[in-house]
């Protein structure tokens, strides 16, 4: 994705955001979430986690994230870390943290 789809992308989001209900998932509230859950291990932002081993979240679609959290707490997606961390979040706070990530600058490289 080129980066100007990406802001296209960035701004169609915002704007979708924008004329929904309350109930939309809110990135401030995610980004609180993810400096007492996540940033240990994916960094505040999801560019830069603290080992290469863990996940850059950012940039991620939301859908993704929410799907592999919601996963890892039902226990369909196996890793006895992510199941912890997941176990203390709830449905709200899944879909805030995925659009924080989402809304992040991603440093992800693509080989093609």
């Amino acid at each position: 994705m080129t980066m100007a789809m990406r802001s296209l992308a960035i701004v169609a989001a915002a704007a979708a955001l924008a004329c929904s209900t309350a109930t939309a998932a809110d990135a401030e509230a995610g980004k609180k979430k993810v400096q007492e859950v996540c940033a240990a291990c994916h960094g505040i932002d999801g560019a830069q986690p603290t080992t290469p081993e863990y996940p850059k979240l950012a940039g991620q679609y939301p859908d993704y994230l929410a799907k592999a959290l919601r996963d890892y707490k039902s226990g369909q997606r196996k890793n006895p870390i992510m199941a912890g961390m997941a176990q203390g979040l709830t449905e709200r706070d899944i879909e805030n943290v995925s659009l924080y990530f989402y809304v992040q600058p991603s440093n992800l490289a693509s080989k093609y």
